[in-house]
């Protein structure tokens, strides 16, 4: 898990970035993937370390768990312009979507992870 911790968090800093600097998108709001994604990062890191794994991996989750929270609304409104409704910022909107997929799906793993490691105790 720090692994893919670590692998998503680079992707969450990477989107964060595009945002702001490739769509041209000059609020700091743009940045918050990548405000998410360094903290990632750096607990993935220590949790490479097996003092801190768990602890770590735990901090993570209830990051990308607030990340998802803070997001999916983004991702409703995704699928509404996908559909045909007008939104003011979609390429805010885009990112918003990206994140909360990219949360929820390490949430999947996470979750899948603590099962098994609870199993295998």
């Amino acid at each position: 898990m720090p692994t893919l911790s670590i692998i998503f968090g680079i992707i969450l800093i990477t989107i964060g970035l595009l945002g702001y600097f490739g769509l041209g998108s000059q609020s700091i709001t743009a940045l918050i993937p990548t405000f998410l994604g360094l903290p990632v990062v750096i607990l993935g890191v220590l949790g490479l370390k097996e003092k801190f794994l768990k602890t770590s991996m735990h901090i993570v989750s209830v990051l990308m768990l607030l990340g998802f929270l803070g997001t999916v609304s983004g991702l409703i409104k995704f699928f509404g312009m996908i559909s045909g409704n007008e939104v003011s910022r979609p390429e805010a909107v885009t990112v918003q979507a990206i994140m909360a997929v990219l949360c929820l799906v390490f949430l999947i793993f996470t979750v899948k992870s603590f099962i098994d490691a609870r199993r295998n105790k």
